[in-house]
C-alpha cells in the first residue's frame, strides 16, 4: 500500500479502479431509485440481510438454500449450523455498531468476533487477536499465515487509518477492510464471516449503502470461492494490479448484490413476494 499521507485514497488511482468505483455508485443508484424502495424499503433491507448471511455462511462452508435459513429457529448445533447462526447473528449485529466503528474499529472486530464464535472457541480467545502459537480454524483460506506480532501491527495500522478519516470512495476502503482481515486471520475461528461483516459496516457507514439493501456477501458466493481466493491473492500480493483485481472483485460482488436486491424489488412490485 501507498505510503502517502492516505493510502486509502491513493488505492483509487490504480488501473481500473475508478471505472468500478463509478459502476458501483450507477448500480447502486439504480436499486434506491426503484418505485418499491419508497414504500417497502424496510422489506428489502431484511430480506438482504437474510440472503447476505446465507451467501456469507455458503463461503465458510455452510451452503444452505435460502429457504432452509428462512425455516429454521434452531442454529445450536454444532458444524454448518453453528456457522449459519454466526453470519445470521452477525448481520444482524452490524447496524447497531457504525457509531462505534467510526471510534473504534478493533472494537468493533472484537465484538463482531464475540458475536461469531458464540462460545465456538474457548472463553478466552473469543474477541481478542490471537496469540503466538495459537491455530486458526479458517479452512478456506489457506495462504500463509502471518505471525501474532504481525496481526497486532497491521490491525492498529488499520484502525489508525480509518479512524484517521479518507477520502477514498466506499468500495475502496471496504475491499481493503475485507481483504486485510481474511488476509490476517486476526481471531482462532470465523474469520471470513467477520471480514464480510466488516465489509457491510463499511458500505453501510460510508453512505453508499445506508438502508444495507446491497449484501455483497451474495455477490462473492455467486462469483465462487476460487475466484474469491484468486483475488484475495492478488491483494496479499501488494502489487499494483493485485489490489485493483481485489477491488475490482469487491465491486463486481456488490453490483450482484445490488442485482439481488432488484430482484427483489420486482417480486414485491408484481405480488409475488
Amino acid at each position: 500500500m501507498s505510503t502517502t499521507a492516505d493510502p486509502l485514497a491513493a488505492l483509487g488511482s490504480l488501473p481500473g479502479v475508478a471505472d468500478a468505483v463509478e459502476s458501483v455508485r450507477k448500480a447502486v443508484d439504480r436499486v434506491y431509485g426503484h418505485r418499491v424502495m419508497r414504500r417497502r424499503s424496510n422489506e428489502i433491507t431484511s430480506e438482504a440481510a437474510l440472503r447476505g448471511a446465507r451467501a456469507s455462511a455458503a463461503l465458510s462452508g455452510a451452503d444452505w438454500a435460502l429457504e432452509e435459513v428462512r425455516r429454521r429457529t434452531d442454529f445450536s448445533g454444532d458444524g454448518e449450523p453453528r456457522t449459519v447462526g454466526a453470519a445470521l447473528r452477525l448481520t444482524a449485529e452490524a447496524g447497531q455498531l457504525l457509531s462505534i466503528w467510526r471510534q473504534s474499529p478493533l472494537r468493533v472486530l472484537a465484538r463482531l468476533h464475540l458475536v461469531a464464535a458464540g462460545g465456538d472457541r474457548p472463553e478466552e480467545s473469543v474477541g481478542r487477536p490471537r496469540l503466538a502459537g495459537e491455530s486458526v480454524a479458517e479452512p478456506l483460506v489457506e495462504l500463509e499465515l502471518p505471525s501474532a506480532d504481525e496481526v497486532s501491527g497491521r490491525l492498529d495500522g488499520l484502525a489508525a487509518l480509518l479512524i484517521a478519516g479518507t477520502s477514498a470512495p466506499a468500495l475502496v476502503t471496504a475491499a481493503v477492510v475485507h481483504g486485510e482481515l481474511l488476509a490476517l486471520r486476526p481471531f482462532r475461528s470465523c474469520n471470513g464471516l467477520v471480514a464480510r461483516a466488516a465489509e457491510r459496516i463499511v458500505l453501510i457507514g460510508s453512505g453508499l449503502d445506508p438502508k444495507s439493501i446491497c449484501p455483497a456477501e451474495v455477490g462473492h458466493a455467486e462469483l465462487g470461492r476460487e475466484a474469491y481466493l484468486t483475488a484475495l491473492e492478488g491483494y496479499v500480493s501488494g502489487t499494483p494490479e493485485g489490489l485493483a483485481a481485489w477491488i475490482a472483485h469487491c465491486g463486481r460482488a456488490v453490483e450482484l448484490g445490488v442485482r439481488e436486491s432488484t430482484a427483489v424489488c420486482e417480486a414485491l412490485q408484481r405480488g409475488a413476494a
